[in-house]
């Protein structure tokens, strides 16, 4: 959600959070740059070290123009900016001093919007009169350029699929999904152009998957339904070609769904974000790739779209929050899956977009300083949108941390006339966790109800044809079922990676046993040295098990754990509720899967009714 120019700015009677003193200095920006993978809630380098990042948004190439008229002309660009489908800013600034000034402002990384239309529009840029040697170029060899120099100056750069046309977001414009206006195909066809495109530029860290998904007139999106709508699959998908076909190493930036329902106080409607991973969270197959991410802006709410007037509701704005109620939604909408540890959604939360302008009024300024205070509280990495706006005579979008006017004299965050400045600074000069992120137990959900969840690359696609299958990712074992449901969770807990690498896995559908551990059940077991990766199911009635062989003996003492009535997981909660409303069965951190039993008889209907789980 961006600034809505129809937007009337409300006065509130919030107290502004002061800020005393002068702003702390800040330090140089480290250089970002990859790989980078994740941590638990942390994305870290390749040392293991935490890199926060301090992100802003540098908009235009996915559009500035409104949607109708000639898109070279002020009138028809959102705040009369003409981006000239390309970053915003090339017609006032060179760009090797726009990017100095993003540096100035101790920022280490951009997000760089992208639509799709860019990527094969052949229409030459015009009018980047600081940078003429950009005019003729097609507008993703503007992009590139603009990749270049901020990966050139040490800045990781997030590509970031905003919209499918190249017009301003974000209201019912024709852009709401992944799949609007294109095919589901067309879009994972294009992310793996762009993630190919930039592999050899290890400055480019992250594929921030699509913008703010969210309701068209007639269809909503949604998180695990299965269906052309469902952005929990998409973005799977998108995930998984990225990183096996195209970039291994790039971080893969999900953000929950932006809206759904009609914005009418008469019909059901509100803002998920993130507020579903708890029971369905991503798995990608490489792991220590995702990072979630979500939207927070003072004139949004939980329930309210931010729009005035037509599409206004009664519900609260984030402004019109106390501190307390904004610190509770925001938690329960994204910041809960970095600060609940050990679960299986538990993941780095980057909020890509938040922001304010200079000419704000009280309740706005309240939320800025109280979200600043919740990012530095809760520790998350962030995105503030914009950085670059337009400056006319003290006129015009203030937005923006730096505003250039046409003779490209710039107004800055730091003047001293701007009150957002020691806000910002205070947030910019705020690190957090640094240094070294002591390793952390990892933990993955697996879901087959729709179609198969094989997350491994070494083992076969389709091992067990016509069953639905559930596979852990290569540095993963299975630890948890599901009795109905078709879940599954794995973890690296205790062991960590226990493939013996250059062997194949192996599938298991008859029962051929050492000791009788589930009396008058069918029971499929790994051989002794060998662990449960995966299982596959008709329905929710047993057809195989997945066997991988050990990188060390494994032979241990053996227990059985049954899941026919109740759930029998361990009383810490480790790994979370993996398949939400269904009981299940799961080993302890010390122990690994070896097998599954269940029977045809008294109704049982063949469902995964007990685990076998062995010391390691």
């Amino acid at each position: 959600m961006k600034l809505l120019s129809v937007m009337l700015l409300a006065v509130g009677m919030l107290a502004i959070p002061a800020v005393h003193g002068a702003p702390p200095a800040l330090a140089a920006p480290v250089v970002v740059k990859g790989p980078l993978s994740t941590s638990g809630r942390y994305i870290v380098d390749t040392s293991g070290n935490r890199v926060k990042l301090k992100s802003g948004n540098w908009h235009g190439s996915s559009g500035t123009w409104n949607g109708s008229g000639d898109d070279e002309d002020p009138a028809n660009n959102n705040a009369q900016e003409v981006g000239h489908r390309a970053p915003l800013g090339l017609d006032r600034v060179r760009m090797d001093k726009l990017v100095g000034d993003f540096k100035a402002l101790g920022l280490n990384s951009i997000r760089l919007p992208f639509s799709n239309e860019m990527i094969t529009d052949s229409r030459a840029v015009q009018g980047l009169t600081a940078n003429p040697e950009l005019n003729g170029l097609r507008p993703i060899e503007v992009y590139d350029r603009a990749v270049k120099a901020l990966t050139d100056a040490g800045l990781g750069v997030i590509l970031n699929n905003h919209t499918t046309t190249t017009r301003w977001c974000c209201a019912n414009d024709g852009n709401e999904r992944w799949n609007s206006g294109q095919s589901w195909d067309k879009w994972i066809d294009d992310w793996k152009l762009m993630a190919a495109r930039y592999r050899d530029n290890p400055g480019v860290v992250g594929a921030d998957l699509r913008n703010e998904v969210r309701r068209d007139t007639w269809n909503e999106a949604n998180w695990g339904l299965g269906d052309s709508h469902d952005w929990y699959d998409a973005a799977q998908e998108a995930g998984d070609a990225i990183l096996k076909d195209s970039n291994p190493d790039l971080l893969i930036m999900i953000e929950g769904i932006n809206w759904t329902g009609i914005p009418s106080d008469l019909f059901g409607h509100e803002r998920p974000m993130l507020k579903w991973n708890y029971k369905l969270s991503e798995t990608l197959v490489r792991s220590h790739k995702v990072v979630y991410a979500a939207h927070m802006y003072g004139y949004i709410g939980p329930n309210h779209t931010g729009a005035s007037g037509l599409g206004e509701t009664h519900d609260a704005r984030f402004r019109d929050m106390s501190r307390d109620d904004l610190f509770k939604s925001m938690n329960a909408l994204a910041g809960y899956v970095a600060t609940t540890p050990d679960q299986h959604f538990t993941a780095p939360v980057w909020i890509s977009e938040f922001g304010v302008g200079k000419d704000a009024g009280v309740a706005d300024k309240a939320w800025f300083g109280n979200m600043v205070d919740w990012l530095i509280d809760k520790d998350l990495d962030f995105a503030y949108w914009p950085i670059v706006g337009f400056q006319k005579n003290d006129d015009g979008n203030k937005w923006g941390l730096v505003r250039y006017d046409t003779d490209g004299s710039k107004r800055s965050v730091t003047d001293a006339d701007d009150w957002r400045g020691p806000q910002f600074q205070r947030l910019m000069a705020a690190n957090g966790k640094t240094g070294k992120v002591a390793p952390v137990r990892t933990w993955s959900m697996l879901n087959a109800i729709h179609e198969d969840d094989n997350r491994s690359l070494r083992a076969a696609d389709d091992w067990d044809n016509g069953a639905h299958k559930l596979v852990c990712p290569d540095d993963q074992r299975l630890i948890g079922i599901s009795a109905r449901g078709q879940g599954g969770l794995c973890t690296d807990a205790t062991e960590g990676n226990l493939w013996q690498q250059g062997t194949a896995a192996v599938k298991v559908n008859s029962e051929k046993v050492s000791t009788d551990w589930a009396g008058g059940f069918t029971k499929y077991q790994c051989q002794d040295g060998q662990f449960m990766i995966g299982y596959s199911l008709n329905g929710d009635a047993m057809s195989a098990i997945l066997c991988a062989p050990g990188r060390r003996q494994l032979a241990g003492a053996g227990r059985t754990v049954w899941d026919d009535r109740g759930d029998s997981r361990p009383a810490s909660g480790e790994g979370g509720d993996y398949a939400n409303g269904y009981y299940k069965g799961q080993c302890n951190a010390d122990e690994y899967a070896a097998g599954i039993a269940f029977s045809w008889a008294n109704s049982r209907h063949a469902h995964p009714d007990a685990l076998y789980c062995r010391k390691l």
